[in-house]
This record gives structure tokens, C-alpha cells and sequence, in this order.
């Protein structure tokens, strides 16, 4: 039979999906330990032992061999903007939703200091925006000059107003730094155009970061390591709401990943308000939007999502009112034992209390809020972000879901609460669980086969209760 072979180099799992294009059908998943450190084949090919033992009774041919990668950290990039709230936050989004981990935001004219702090930060990318078109443009032009004459290599994507772009052009030239340029990420103030910029950065991957992170002795086996991770995630549940032109999609939803360092919460819908009567304010808000919580893991970051939430918040999840549980501890060893699998139900019940936490928190930080305000006339209800109340779909990812006997439970913590009534969080979702971790392994398919990456996700995503 001919398959597609869809491959995820994690930063700490290599996943393999083998897919049966015909019969539309995924025969079997592998995964195995990611070695970045020495040769990231070694992970891959005992993964693909496992795959094999799997197929053994099938007569398989892979067409196609496709990746998508999260080694070495992923893809680390710094954005660059004018003011924190607009130019800025438009790069990091932009940044974000070509599925890289951001390692800072810049606002402003940089300094010596900060161009210090940027050379030292083990970045593969900056972003560099500033200035609506036809705006503030001495702003990006001294940026462009101060990484010029820092001298650091790395490539850079310029995304900032088009008015600077020749002199920028010449800066970079002459001190011939490794740059592109793409369309303003805000043209206009508070209107974004983010994708011209995932679409370059996603290149940039493709091109030039793949073999510098060690992936190149990966590209002698596969037809192309195609995008970061995540972007094959947010690209999966793009596909999956949106439909094809054959296929019709489930509508719009919302993907929250749980692992151990980081919570990512995708969400696919316009956000506009559900309620008559609320106008919205601040930075417009992508279709397809991402945000990650780097304080919100299961291990790495056991001991910061502690501080995020509290003691009392993760005893509440626990119903430990006698205060028995020593949270802290429970904490501190997950975050000293990476590794460590839940084995006893006090283990498996502190972790799915963390996830729950992990859940609530993230998706207060990600869907947007409502205030009132009392005027002569009456009160006035803005929005600012986006209004997710009406959301239909609820998927959870991640080990912690996929382990638990109660997934729908974990990602009902992320869902409207009465007591926190400001957050336009979804009030009725129906829950999926990606089970057999295809999400990534789906949005690699949907380049090229998109109707059938849409139908397999309808057929395998776990509807839990």
C-alpha cells in the first residue's frame, strides 16, 4: 500500500504516524527518544524499528516522507518593535504563530545594553518590526544600525514599515547581514498582517536553521523537514475548523497542549464579541492565534506554575481541605526528575491537579476579557482580545491528557467560570483528545493533502465526556 510517513523530532520525543492515503487510514504510531546530542537519526531509527514491528503484516511503500521539528528548543527568535503594545506585540504574535518559542520583546530604540543581551541569547531569528507604513520610522532604522554594527549572525525579518525598507537595504548590505524583508505586520495602527512574516520565518526554518540545529543528516531520509512544530499543531487546527474546499470543517475550536515546560493554547475563531452592545478595543486579534506559557509545564516549570498559581489554587484542584499534600515538595521533585511517569494515584492525582491549573491559567492568558464602564449614559461593556465563549471544540494534547482516565475533566478547568465572569472563556465545548498525538503529524499532511488531513482528524480525534 502507498503511505505518507509523518514525523515529529521533538525536543524530547521523535513521533512517527504512518498513513494509508487510500484507505485513509493511520496503520501505526512509534515514538522513541529525540537525540539531538549526537546523531538525531539514532532516535529516529529506533523509533522506525518499533514502526516497523507494527507493519510487519502490511505491504507498506512510503510516496512521501515528511517532518516537522521542535530539537534543539525549537525555533528560538527575539521580536523587535516600536511601542510594547502595537508594533511589538504585532511581532511577537507574528513570531508566534510561525510556531516559535520567544525568547524576548524589544520595544523602542535598543541599547547597548540590550544588543549585548540579544548576542548572548543563543537565538535562531530576530524579527524586526516598527511603524505603521507612512509612520514612525527613525525607530526601526536605528534598530536595523545597532544590529548591523553588533555584528551578530543570525538571519533577520524585516516586517516593519515600508517607508525604511531602502535604507534599511543599504545598512544590511553594507554590513552584509543575513536578512529578508517582508509586508508590514501593521500596516495600519491596529490592524495586523502577520502571515507574510510566519511565511518568511517558516522559510528561514526550512532553509538555512534545519541543518544548523544538526537536522540535516535527517533530510537524507525524508522529502523535507517543513515547519517547527508547533506551526504544524496551529496549522492542523486551521485545517480541521476552517474545511477545504471539499471537506467541511468542524468550526471553530481551540487546541490546549500540555507538556512539560510549556502549556500552548491554539485558538481558531474570529473572537468577535458574542454579546450585543461591546465594542472592542486594543490590537486586532489573529484567526488563528497562539500563545505559550513558559511558567505553565509538568516538569521543567513544576516550580513556576506553583508560583503562578499558589499553593491554595492546586489544593483546591487536589480537594485536599485538610492540607495533608505537601505541594511544594510534589513540585520541586517533578521539576528535579524530568522524567519522572506518575505511578501511584497520589501521583497521578497531584499531576492531573497541576493540569488543571495548567488549563485554567493558560486560557485566562489567552482568550480575551470584558470590562465595564459607568458613564452619564449608562454603562458601556468593552472587549479587549478574543471572545471565545461560543467556541464548539475543546482538543487537549499532551501527555497528561492522553494518559488520563478523566482527559474532559482536566480541560473543563479551562472553561467559563461564574466566579471569574470578565474571562470570554468557552461556556459549552465538546471535548476531543488527540489520543494517538496526530496533530502535528496532520498539519504536515495538509500541505499536501489537506482534504484528507481533515478527514483522518475527524475519524481519530477521541471524543471524551
Amino acid at each position: 500500500m502507498d503511505a505518507y510517513l509523518l514525523i515529529d523530532f521533538g525536543s524530547t520525543y521523535t513521533k512517527l504516524t504512518a498513513v494509508d492515503i487510500e484507505n485513509e487510514e493511520i496503520i501505526a504510531t512509534a515514538k522513541d527518544i529525540t537525540t539531538i546530542e549526537d546523531d538525531i537519526m539514532v532516535g529516529f531509527n529506533k523509533a522506525y524499528e518499533k514502526l516497523e514491528k507494527l507493519m510487519e503484516n502490511n505491504n507498506v511503500n512510503f510516496v512521501k516522507k515528511l517532518a516537522c521539528s521542535s530539537a534543539a528548543g525549537g525555533l528560538k527568535m527575539i521580536a523587535i518593535g516600536l511601542v510594547p503594545d502595537l508594533t511589538a506585540e504585532a511581532a511577537k504574535r507574528a513570531a508566534l504563530g510561525a510556531g516559535a518559542r520567544i525568547l524576548d520583546i524589544y520595544s523602542f530604540e535598543l541599547t547597548l545594553d540590550e544588543i549585548e543581551e540579544i548576542k548572548n541569547s543563543n537565538l535562531d531569528i530576530i524579527l524586526l518590526a516598527g511603524g505603521t507604513n507612512g509612520g514612525n520610522k527613525e525607530c526601526i532604522i536605528h534598530n536595523a544600525k545597532m544590529l548591523a554594527e553588533s555584528g551578530i549572525d543570525v538571519p533577520i525579518v524585516v516586517a516593519g514599515n515600508k517607508v525604511a525598507n531602502d535604507d534599511i537595504k543599504r545598512i544590511f548590505k553594507e554590513h552584509n547581514m543575513d536578512y529578508s524583508i517582508t509586508e508590514n505586520v501593521m500596516p495600519k495602527l491596529n490592524q495586523l498582517n502577520v502571515e507574510p512574516a510566519r511565511e518568511e520565518i517558516r522559510k528561514i526554518f526550512m532553509n538555512r536553521i534545519v541543518e544548523a540545529k544538526g537536522l540535516g543528516n535527517a533530510e537524507e531520509f525524508v522529502n523535507g523537514i517543513l515547519m517547527p512544530t508547533p506551526a504544524a499543531v496551529i496549522k492542523a487546527a486551521r485545517a480541521l475548523s476552517e474545511g477545504t474546499d471539499d471537506e467541511a470543517g468542524i468550526g471553530d475550536l481551540i487546541v490546549i497542549d500540555i507538556g512539560g515546560a510549556t502549556t500552548d493554547v491554539h485558538s481558531i475563531a474570529d473572537g468577535e464579541p458574542t454579546k450585543p452592545g461591546v465594542t472592542v478595543r486594543g490590537l486586532e486579534e489573529p484567526f488563528a492565534k497562539r500563545t505559550v506559557e513558559g511558567d505553565l509545564g509538568m516538569r521543567y516549570s513544576a516550580i513556576s506554575l506553583l508560583e503562578a498559581a499558589g499553593t491554595r489554587k492546586i489544593r483546591e484542584y487536589l480537594n485536599d481541605k485538610e492540607k495533608k499534600i505537601d505541594v511544594l515538595n510534589n513540585c520541586k521533585y517533578r521539576s528535579e526528575n524530568i522524567k519522572m511517569v506518575p505511578k501511584t494515584e497520589c501521583e497521578i492525582a497531584f499531576d492531573e491537579a497541576m493540569a488543571k491549573v495548567a488549563t485554567e491559567l493558560a486560557m485566562s492568558r489567552h482568550v480575551g476579557t470584558i470590562e465595564c464602564t459607568y458613564t452619564p449614559m449608562g454603562a458601556i461593556y468593552s472587549q479587549i482580545g478574543k471572545d471565545l465563549m461560543e467556541v464548539k471544540y475543546l482538543i487537549g494534547t499532551g501527555g497528561v491528557l492522553v494518559h488520563s482516565d478523566n482527559p474532559a475533566e482536566i480541560l473543563k478547568a479551562g472553561t467559563f467560570n461564574k466566579q471569574q465572569a470578565n474571562y470570554l472563556k468557552p461556556q459549552n465545548p465538546k471535548y476531543l483528545l488527540d489520543k494517538t498525538y496526530i496533530l502535528s503529524a496532520m498539519g504536515l499532511l495538509a500541505q499536501e493533502l489537506p482534504d484528507l488531513a481533515v478527514r483522518i482528524m475527524k475519524k481519530y480525534l477521541v471524543k471524551v465526556s
